[in-house]
């Protein structure tokens, strides 16, 4: 049984991605990830030392934005954003976190690289209401 409330793990997932994201702090960060942590994701590589790995190795210009954020019991999904990473797109993401004794405990997510309002089918932004500049 959840020990925390959605809301609460809602407030936790977004300020353990600004601490680590953001503002790079890894030492405060380590109090919001789990030291079992694990990783799904295709692209990270596993427990809570590769994703700090991949972060240490991407431009400090990394900017991560939430939109759309939703939990019920012990998950999380956040709909956000992360650019200024080196790549010509920014990336669009669905995180799914699990949390567990108050720490992110396991992690998957989905990224597309962000379309312009010119590669867009169907006219609308992937994040937001407006189209990257």
């Amino acid at each position: 049984m959840s020990k925390t409330s959605p809301e609460q793990n809602k407030t936790l997932v977004l300020e353990a991605f600004h601490t680590l994201f953001n503002k790079r702090d890894y030492a405060t960060a380590e109090r919001f990830w789990s030291n079992k942590y694990i990783q799904h994701s295709a692209h990270i590589e596993p427990g809570r030392d590769g994703l700090f790995n991949l972060i240490r190795s991407i431009p400090d210009t990394l900017h991560y934005e939430h939109d759309l954020i939703m939990a019920e019991g012990d998950y999380v999904i956040v709909h956000g954003r992360f650019s200024g990473h080196g790549r010509p797109a920014a990336w669009i993401a669905a995180d799914v976190v699990r949390i567990e004794d108050g720490k992110l405990a396991e992690h998957w997510d989905v990224l597309q690289d962000e379309a312009t309002q010119a590669e867009s089918k169907s006219g609308l932004p992937m994040f937001g209401n407006h189209f990257p500049a």
